[in-house]
């Protein structure tokens, strides 16, 4: 290979190397900034790392399907299941504008919805404790057991080079 051509090509396959870097270790870059923003009080500025939208898209057919289960179960009634899913999904619309909002999260992550342990006087902050994995090049999760001890998963979505938290999983 002539010296031109390989003192070319050796700055571009670093270049390329260090993106590739970069945009691997983008989830734990979104996981530290949410982490950041939430212990210092700037719910305000999580949209850097959240995509609420998409977020409450998450929740809303895990909230109504739950809901449904639940008026059902408590009913045992099997006529009107339209009707049903129409008194679920008015009950699931305040629900899901709380939980994914800034400070909905902020609570999540800070308060006992999630179980976690630290000393007296230090923040609550379960994402360290959390199991992370890539389930393909553009979605990474994050599981995080509740108070009761089942998994909830934090879903990071690539959006071209960062990563967002795009969903939830909540447990059944």
């Amino acid at each position: 290979m002539r010296k031109p051509l390989k003192w070319t090509l050796l700055p571009l396959g670093a270049a390329a190397l260090l993106l590739l870097l970069y945009v691997a270790a983008g989830p734990w870059l979104a996981i530290n900034g949410i982490r950041r923003l939430v212990a210092s009080g700037q719910q305000d500025q999580l949209w850097r790392f959240v995509d609420f939208q998409r977020l409450r898209d998450s929740l809303r057919p895990q909230l109504e399907e739950k809901i449904m289960r639940d008026i059902l179960a408590r009913t045992a009634s099997r006529s009107g299941p339209l009707a049903i899913g129409k008194v679920s999904a008015a009950f699931t619309e305040p629900a899901v504008k709380a939980m994914a909002s800034p400070r909905g999260l902020a609570v999540l992550l800070q308060g006992s919805a999630l179980k976690h342990v630290t000393p007296a006087g230090t923040p609550n902050d379960p994402l360290p404790q959390a199991q992370t994995r890539f389930e393909s090049p553009s979605l990474f999760t994050a599981t995080v057991m509740n108070a009761d001890g089942e998994p909830v998963v934090f879903e990071f979505r690539r959006e071209g080079l960062s990563w967002k938290l795009t969903g939830l999983r909540l447990p059944d």
